[in-house]
């Protein structure tokens, strides 16, 4: 049995503005109907592979089980970090989880990458088990197709062709090299991409642990055993936890590791961690350019142009070897060999608390999402999208009161102590104070705008007396 671990925290600084720190890049449908995290997942439900163990923070559990039912995912195993503390204590955790089947697969991947050719991607994983089955902790490598300085590589022992079918042994890892060394590394055939993704047995990689990182075993060891069972959730006990040292499995294990191997990989992979990348995976047309949304190039060549927004059009002219990415609450304007600058940007903006830096307009909770309209001193309007069947929580509010307009679907409103069914271009007003519920009854998304009045608009403005999700924050 082979389980699929998927790595899914993430900073969401490399492609802003469309991908942030409250919807990291996995969640967003960059280059197709479903998010890269929905991708990774579908590439191993197949008979062979376990259920997934999923490794998170509180902040994103309801948006991975939301996209994993989307896919028709069940029984995953999402476990959820205190806080994020690198791949080394992700990856011993899921071990740790899953240590009473010793001799069972561990496949570790990411939950942000493009594979073109999941086939091939399963044949290398296949050559790779006979591999991990010897006791070897084993990685995959890309070939590279040029001189990439992003990247980390991995040197093999012996010279990697295109066509090469097989393990090959690895002599070391090496760290993001400067432009120099990157272009010796790409036309030598002995250096691939470090690609993140690994696969060993639950005793191998538990083993290496103490072997080499021993000091990571009794935080982690007691944050498994400690752990309690929230919903669908696994929640890792927060006090060990967070005693763990943040460092990657490269630094922790891999790299003083003796049973190391390789499997080169060519599936058509990307990390999608520029939008460079993006541009280079995009469908463009005779002159390079590469257009989502509401767009319109004129004289461009070389050129991303992406709007998320259906009421902003951007407009190109004359652009060459630009990254132009519009929002409806920012809008990024970069030269495409600028695009790794991006995560300085973020820092910049954060600094300067631009709430555009982190949080996304578009707020995802587990019964829906909400996005601001408008923004006032004493008022704010939003709209308000609830899944059929789910309910936000039994509420009220100390500093404003509400006026909910249903736009679409149905809505069945709890107020003090009447309930009463809702449709389209119906309203109730919510009085400063009043206990209140909001539940989607029917089985089309509910559609509401939402209009709060009050001295403070802020969203921990909340008094929960009953909710489904066990939620103790603001929603």
């Amino acid at each position: 049995m082979i389980y699929p671990v998927i790595l899914c925290g993430g900073s969401g600084s490399r492609l802003w503005p469309l991908s942030r720190k409250s919807y990291p890049k996995q969640f967003v449908a960059l280059d197709a109907d479903r998010s890269l995290f929905q991708q990774t997942v579908a590439r191993v439900q197949h008979a062979n592979f376990g259920k997934p163990v999923i490794v998170t923070n509180a902040d994103y559990r309801f948006i991975v089980a939301e996209q994993l039912g989307a896919e028709g995912v069940e029984g995953a195993r999402i476990m959820i970090e205190p806080e994020g503390r690198n791949t080394a204590p992700a990856v011993l955790v899921a071990a740790l989880s899953l240590q009473q089947e010793p001799d069972a697969m561990m496949l570790v991947m990411p939950s942000d990458h493009a594979i073109d050719d999941t086939e091939a991607f399963l044949a290398a994983v296949a050559t790779g088990q006979q591999a991990a089955q010897a006791g070897d902790l084993v990685t995959f490598g890309i070939t590279p197709t040029r001189a990439e300085t992003g990247y980390g590589y991995l040197e093999t022992e012996v010279k990697v062709v295109a066509q090469t079918d097989g393990v090959v042994p690895l002599k070391a890892f090496v760290e993001k090299p400067n432009a120099d060394l990157a272009s010796v590394f790409a036309q030598s055939g002995h250096h691939l991409w470090n690609a993140g993704i690994f696969m060993f047995r639950v005793k191998d990689i538990i083993a290496a642990f103490e072997a080499h990182c021993p000091g990571l075993m009794m935080p982690c060891r007691r944050a498994v055993d400690g752990a309690r069972h929230d919903l669908d959730f696994i929640r890792l006990d927060e006090t060990p936890y967070q005693t763990a040292q943040d460092i990657s499995i490269d630094f922790a294990v891999m790299e003083n590791s003796r049973n190391l191997s390789v499997v080169p990989l060519a599936c058509g992979w990307s990390d999608m961690g520029s939008w460079s990348s993006v541009w280079e995976r995009g469908e463009a047309d005779a002159h390079g350019v590469v257009q989502t949304g509401n767009t319109t190039a004129i004289g461009c060549e070389n050129t991303l142009l992406r709007s998320d927004s259906d009421g902003v059009e951007l407009v190109g002219i004359g652009l060459n070897g630009i990254s132009a990415i519009a929002m409806g609450d920012a809008v990024l304007v970069a030269d495409m060999s600028c695009s790794e600058t991006v995560k300085t940007a973020v820092k910049t903006l954060k600094a300067r608390e631009v709430k555009q830096a982190e949080q996304f307009p578009k707020d995802h909770r587990p019964w829906g999402h909400f996005e601001t309209l408008s923004l006032g001193k004493r008022f704010q309007v939003k709209q308000i999208v609830v899944h059929p069947g789910a309910a936000l929580s039994l509420q009220s509010h100390v500093h404003r009161s509400e006026h909910w307009v249903v736009v679409a679907g149905s809505a069945s409103v709890t107020v003090g102590e009447d309930v009463k069914l809702l449709g389209e271009n119906q309203s109730v007003y919510i009085p400063l104070g009043e206990i209140h519920r909001l539940e989607n009854p029917g089985k089309v998304p509910l559609h509401l705008i939402e209009v709060q009045t009050g001295a403070y608009l802020g969203e921990d403005d909340i008094v929960r007396y009953e909710d489904i999700y066990a939620r103790d924050e603001a929603a």
